[in-house]
C-alpha cells in the first residue's frame, strides 16, 4: 500500500493573498513570487483562490473577494500522495490548498510536487519483496534482470484501470518519468504484475517496449498470478477496462464551497 502522504511533499511556506486586498496586490505577489495562482485567506482561514486569468480585463482596484473562486477543492494532509495526483490530473487544477479541520491554511500541494514523489517511488526494493514472496510460496529463487518488454506480448494480471490516473501516467511518460513495470518471464510468456497504467498508457501514445524489471522463473510451476489472468480472462492489455472519473473512490478529497466572509 502507499504511505506516502500530501504532508510528506506539500509546501508548507504558501503565498497568500488577503481576501479584503484588490487585484493590485494579486499582482504585486504575481510580479514578485512568479506564481500563476494563491489561496485567499481570511487570518489563517482559506475562504477562495484566485489565479492570473481572473484578473483580465479587471481594474487594480476591483476587490479579491469580488473575483476569487469560492468553490475550492482542497487536500487533507493525510489524503494519500495517489489520491491528490489523481484529483490533479482529473480537475486540471494545478495546486491544492492543504487545510485542517477547520479550513486553516497548512500548505499547498501542486503538480510538480507530485512528479516528484513519483519519480522518487522509482525503486527496486518492492521487486525485492515480489520475489521474497515467490521464494517463500514456492521454494525458487528467480533471477532478475532490466530490460525493455515488448507491450503487447504482456498478459495483464488486473481486470481494470481508472482513466484519471492513466492520464497521469501518460503524461509522465511524455516527460520521460514513468517508473518500470514489474513483469515475470516465464517459458513463453511475460506476465504483468504491476505497471498497468503505465502498459496502457504506452499503448496508446504507441510505444512498443517499456523499461521493466523482469523476473525469470523457469520452474514448471503455475503462479497464482497466471490462475487470476486465466479466470478473469485476461490474455492481452485489451481485455483490460478503463473507468472513468466517477467510479474512482476518491474517499480522501473534500469539496467545498466557501460561503462569503
Amino acid at each position: 500500500m502507499d504511505k506516502k502522504k500530501v504532508r510528506d511533499y506539500m509546501t508548507y511556506d504558501v503565498v497568500t493573498v488577503d481576501v479584503h486586498g484588490t487585484v493590485r496586490d494579486v499582482m504585486d505577489r504575481i510580479r514578485k513570487t512568479g506564481h500563476d495562482g494563491f489561496p485567499v485567506v481570511n487570518g489563517k482561514e482559506v475562504v477562495g483562490y484566485i489565479a492570473a486569468r481572473d484578473l483580465l480585463f479587471m481594474s487594480p482596484e476591483t476587490p479579491v473577494e469580488e473575483m476569487m473562486s469560492r468553490h475550492l477543492i482542497v487536500a487533507d494532509p493525510d489524503m494519500s500522495i495517489n489520491d491528490a495526483a489523481r484529483v490533479i490530473f482529473r480537475s486540471g487544477i494545478q495546486k491544492l490548498p492543504v487545510v485542517d479541520q477547520e479550513n486553516r491554511l497548512l500548505g499547498i500541494i501542486s503538480n510538480t510536487d507530485v512528479i516528484r514523489s513519483q519519480i522518487e517511488h522509482v525503486s527496486p526494493e518492492k521487486v525485492f519483496t515480489f520475489m521474497a514472496t515467490l521464494n517463500k510460496l514456492h521454494g525458487i529463487n528467480p533471477e532478475l534482470r532490466r530490460e525493455a518488454v515488448p507491450i503487447d506480448q504482456l498478459i495483464p494480471t488486473q481486470s481494470r484501470i481508472y482513466e484519471d490516473e492513466l492520464e497521469g501516467r501518460m503524461y509522465e511518460i511524455r516527460k520521460g518519468l514513468a517508473e518500470p513495470l514489474i513483469v515475470i518471464r516465464r517459458p513463453g510468456k511475460l506476465i504483468l504484475v504491476d505497471g498497468h497504467h503505465r502498459a496502457i498508457a504506452a499503448k496508446k501514445l504507441g510505444i512498443k517496449a517499456l523499461d521493466s524489471y523482469v523476473i525469470e522463473v523457469n520452474e514448471n510451476i503455475e503462479l497464482g498470478l497466471e490462475r487470476t489472468a486465466k479466470a478473469m480472462n485476461l490474455h492481452n492489455l485489451d481485455d483490460i477496462k478503463v473507468l472513468d472519473y466517477a467510479r474512482h473512490p476518491l474517499v480522501a478529497i473534500t469539496h467545498r464551497l466557501v460561503r462569503r466572509p
